[in-house]
């Protein structure tokens, strides 16, 4: 099983690309590739640009990463209560190629703040639309305190609870 992970920043230490790789890692026998979405250059989105360049190849070289996976983890950052504007950015250039950027496919959408909100509010979002952009949501889970809840250096969560949830939400993936 080839699953993609990433998270939904652009952020060189982000928290939820940890997050992201951590949870599709738990996934037995997959193959998980990490993305950054600083690979993945887009200009600002609006349809003059559009117009003038076409479809951006940094969108094209996200989505064909999507479609050739059999699953996906998203974990989302939140900045004001809403998306980053690097992931909708490239979201934006991505579903203007197709709408269905999630091709159907199986997925988990996961999110942390390093406060107690956990970055909820965006989680809620995405959870709202995953239908309408053809993710087929097996679970979706907010990490609040991150700092408290992980261990940065390892990259594995501290508590065990937390690590018992996050395995479980993987194993998801699989059915």
């Amino acid at each position: 099983m080839n699953v993609v992970a990433f998270g939904a920043s652009n952020s060189s230490n982000s928290i939820n690309k940890t997050l992201a790789h951590y949870t599709a890692a738990q996934i037995p026998d997959a193959t998980v590739e990490v993305l950054d979405l600083n690979d993945f250059d887009v200009p600002m989105f609006s349809e003059d640009v559009e117009k003038k360049i076409g479809q951006a190849e940094g969108a094209k070289a996200f989505l064909d990463k999507l479609q050739q996976a059999d699953a996906i983890v998203v974990a989302f950052a939140e900045h004001n209560g809403s998306y980053t504007a690097a992931y909708k950015n490239l979201f934006d250039w991505t579903s203007r190629i197709e709408r269905n950027v999630f091709g159907n496919k199986p997925a988990l959408f996961l999110a942390t703040s390093p406060g107690p909100g956990g970055a909820k509010t965006v989680l809620a979002a995405a959870v709202a639309s995953a239908g309408y952009f053809g993710a087929d949501l097996k679970g979706s889970h907010s990490v609040p305190s991150f700092y408290d809840t992980f261990d940065v250096q390892s990259g594995l969560p501290i508590e065990a609870d937390l690590e018992q949830q996050l395995k479980t939400l993987a194993s998801t993936l699989r059915n």
